[in-house]
Order: structure tokens, then C-alpha cells, then sequence
């Protein structure tokens, strides 16, 4: 039973703190981007997304590099007595980095589908710009949020490439479900792969389809996460 309940916790865990990280990231950064109008910002949005595109060994890799000891960051942590590599804070990281984008393509399409003019009633009644995004801009872009975040959650449990890198298989430490079930089938265990499938496919099944009733059908079509109304 230990062999499915630590892997699963540990996976939780990880999808979990990844999942805030991304949201966090993502939400700020969709609105910035959703409000700056510049040639730059379709680039910018680009780079960021790049984790959706980019192979999971290849993010592993440039994490390895700016993390590990002699990495960019990781030397100057390294200092601060914080080590990543090979604990499940490094496999938070690469979760919440192959995560982010999904957070950030639905958030921005939410915040960019608000009607404007709530936003400029609502700066001419006297509100700040904080009080805009939190009362008005956020509380509209809610649902497509919701959606990303979920998206992010699923993606972040089911992450194997960059984890494995960065953070390697050590059980009960680093080793997340989809990196036992690669042991598993490597080691011949059939019966922990399938039962670790199963959890797995389950969770992710439940995610999906929480997230796909969250977007409108007609949205849905046009991968929108949502027009507010």
C-alpha cells in the first residue's frame, strides 16, 4: 500500500505548490499582458509559453543549468544553504514551469475578453487600480481562470521529463506517480504499474472534466476559456 499512498502524496504535494506557484505567476502576468498594448507583447508571450512546445528533457536540462550547483542561480542559493536539485522543491519547480503556461494562456484570454467599459465605469467612480483588478477584473475573469489553473494542476501531477532531471527518482523523496510508474514497468511490477495507472488516469479523467465544465460549449469550440457575461 506504501508502494501507491507515498507516490501519490508526493505527487499532490508537488502538483499542489506548482499549481499555486503557476497561478500566482500566471495571473499577474496575464493581466499585465492583457493590458500592454506593444509589438513586444506577442513575443514576450511567446517565450513564456515555451514550456508547451519545448521536450521535458530540454526544460530539465536548462534547469540543470541555472539550478544546479555551478548553475547561474543555483551557486548563489547554494550559498544561502538552499539546494534544489534532487529534492521535491526542485521537482516543484519543473512542475510549475511546464504548468505556468497553461495558467497564462487561459488567464489572458479571460482578462482580454472583459468588457472594458466595467473596468472605466469603475476607475471613474474612484477606484484604484488595485481595487479594479480584485473587484471588477478578477471576479469577471474567474471562470476562464479556473479552468487554466485546473488545466495546470493535471499537467503539473502528470509531469515526468523535467522532474526527472532536475529532480531524480529517489523513493519517498523525489519519486512522484508518473516516475514510478516508469520503475514499475522497468522492474517488471505490473501490478504496481497498473494500479498506479489507474490512480493517475483517474485523477487526471476528474481534473479534464471539471475544467471542461467550467468553459461555456460554445466557447469551448474556439478554445476560449470562457466569454463573461
Amino acid at each position: 500500500m506504501a508502494e501507491l499512498s507515498v507516490p501519490l502524496f508526493l505527487s499532490l504535494k508537488v502538483a499542489g505548490w506548482a499549481t499555486l506557484c503557476a497561478t500566482l505567476l500566471g495571473v499577474s502576468i496575464a493581466y499585465g499582458l492583457s493590458r500592454w498594448n506593444s509589438r513586444w507583447c506577442d513575443m514576450l508571450d511567446s517565450l513564456l509559453t515555451l514550456p508547451l512546445v519545448l521536450p521535458p528533457t530540454v526544460i530539465g536540462y536548462y534547469l540543470l543549468v541555472l539550478l544546479g550547483r555551478r548553475g547561474w542561480l543555483g551557486e548563489w542559493l547554494s550559498g544561502l544553504g538552499i539546494e534544489l536539485v534532487f529534492t521535491w522543491q526542485g521537482a516543484v519547480v519543473a512542475a510549475t514551469v511546464v504548468a505556468f503556461p497553461m495558467v497564462l494562456k487561459a488567464a489572458r484570454a479571460a482578462f482580454e475578453d472583459i468588457n472594458h467599459t466595467l473596468e472605466n465605469a469603475a476607475r471613474v467612480l474612484g477606484l484604484s487600480g488595485p481595487a479594479i483588478f480584485f473587484r471588477v477584473s478578477l471576479p469577471l475573469a474567474l471562470r476562464g481562470i479556473v479552468a487554466g489553473v485546473l488545466l495546470a494542476f493535471a499537467r503539473a501531477l502528470g509531469e515526468f521529463g523535467a522532474t526527472l532531471m532536475i529532480a531524480g527518482s529517489i523513493p519517498g523523496r523525489t519519486q512522484t506517480l508518473s516516475i514510478s510508474i516508469y520503475e514499475a514497468v522497468q522492474a517488471g511490477n505490473d501490478n504496481l504499474a497498473n494500479m498506479l495507472v489507474l490512480v493517475t488516469s483517474i485523477t487526471c479523467v476528474t481534473v479534464l472534466w471539471v475544467a471542461s465544465a467550467l468553459v461555456p460549449r460554445r466557447d469551448r469550440v474556439m478554445g476560449l476559456p470562457g466569454k463573461q457575461r
